[in-house]
């Protein structure tokens, strides 16, 4: 081609050169415009040109914590109920004697019989034989089985979290019980101030609970607003409720609480120069453990010494704060009768009659309850504006 440019005078044969046009009329020619134009480009919205590529990892986008269902203590269910004490014996039955006295009359402590049933909770999920065989070409999920698996199982354990955070004003049912209820007190939140529809929300287990003059066994250290008012968060209340557990014997071993509190709570400290202290916890079968100097577990704030663990699910008023849970877990846990179970059945594993199509279907099942087995070592403070 070099020997070529010699015969180059004209844009003509340049275009005969380079685009290979032959001489005559026949020739393709250069208008002028046609690489200064473009009318109709090809580009990255062109239909049938381009394909966008997702891959086969899925990003979740949702918050599915479940740190309430994780710090309480895992134990068996061997039995389905317990007896409490719920007076002590009578002291008006005197207990000095005299020289050569008579012996004071007997007397005794008073027992209650506390029992209740397992619930289950279950979630199922189900995929075509068709979508798991194009799961796997193309742009597919992949293992979708596996893909589904995992999310349905972190939503299963999400759903105990928010059945175990649900609002007294909601009762169990079939559901597992609450915190919430487990936390209250008939003599302080009752139906005048709005705080449940009836005072029968507060039953739990075979325990009716009703109002009375004075704060009855079954009652646990409430601090509410008056007549059911929000009112701001003070350490004066924070330190008031482990008073109020301390007096009755309880020890709390950690606090539940929302996000937005636990930020209230450090704003309180720091006009004063005090801090939250910070404590590395991990949540196991036996409730929440400090692991000092171990790179495990996640690390959190404290108060008092007692680590506060935020849950998304604790319930909170509208415009106010979410609820402070402290509890002692040594007397308050999930009695498991089966733990998180996983069962499959359908073409995959080589049952599709089992569900009569052409397919596969999961199950996640867990069965227990929350147990509560001295109200007055736990605590709740409620009605916190904003």
């Amino acid at each position: 081609m070099s020997g070529s440019r010699g015969y180059i005078r004209t844009i003509e044969d340049m275009e005969r050169l380079y685009y290979g046009a032959g001489a005559g009329q026949n020739a393709w020619a250069y208008s002028g415009t046609d690489l200064l134009k473009a009318d109709s480009p090809l580009v990255s919205s062109t239909a049938g040109t381009y394909q966008a590529i997702f891959g086969r990892k899925v990003w979740s986008q949702l918050n599915q914590e479940f740190n309430a269902f994780s710090i309480l203590p895992k134990k068996p269910w061997e039995k389905s109920g317990w007896r409490v004490v719920t007076e002590k014996p009578s002291f008006t039955k005197g207990g000095g004697v005299a020289e050569n006295g008579t012996l004071p009359e007997t007397t005794k402590p008073t027992f209650t019989e506390v029992s209740t049933k397992p619930k289950t909770v279950a979630h199922t999920f189900d995929l075509s034989e068709t979508a798991m065989f194009l799961a796997d070409k193309d742009d597919g999920l992949g293992d979708a089985r596996a893909v589904i698996k995992m999310e349905m199982s972190k939503h299963h354990a999400e759903h105990i979290n928010q059945m175990l955070l649900q609002d007294i004003d909601t009762p169990a049912g079939n559901d597992l019980e609450s915190i919430d209820r487990a936390t209250s007190s008939a003599f302080v939140e009752t139906a005048a101030f709005g705080d449940v529809s009836a005072i029968t929300d507060h039953n739990q287990y075979n325990i009716t609970r009703s109002t009375g003059a004075t704060r009855q066994w079954y009652d646990s250290n409430v601090d509410a607003g008056s007549s059911g008012t929000e009112r701001p968060l003070t350490l004066n209340i924070l330190d008031g409720m482990f008073r109020s557990i301390w007096e009755r014997g309880g020890q709390p071993k950690v606090i539940l609480t929302g996000y937005d509190t636990i930020e209230k709570i450090q704003q309180l400290l720091q006009p004063q120069q005090r801090f939250t202290e910070m404590k590395r916890v991990v949540p196991g079968v036996n409730g929440v453990k400090g692991v000092p100097g171990m790179e495990a577990g996640f690390v959190v704030a404290t108060y008092n010494g007692v680590p506060i663990i935020p849950s998304k699910d604790v319930h909170a008023p509208s415009g106010g704060l979410s609820r402070l849970y402290f509890l002692d877990t040594d007397y308050t846990y999930f009695c498991t009768a089966k733990p998180t179970l996983y069962h499959e059945s359908g073409i995959e594993t080589g049952d599709p009659f089992g569900i009569n199509r052409l397919g596969q279907m999961g199950l996640f099942h867990t069965m227990g309850d929350l147990w509560q087995l001295f109200y007055g070592a736990h605590g709740k403070i409620r009605d916190l504006s904003a």
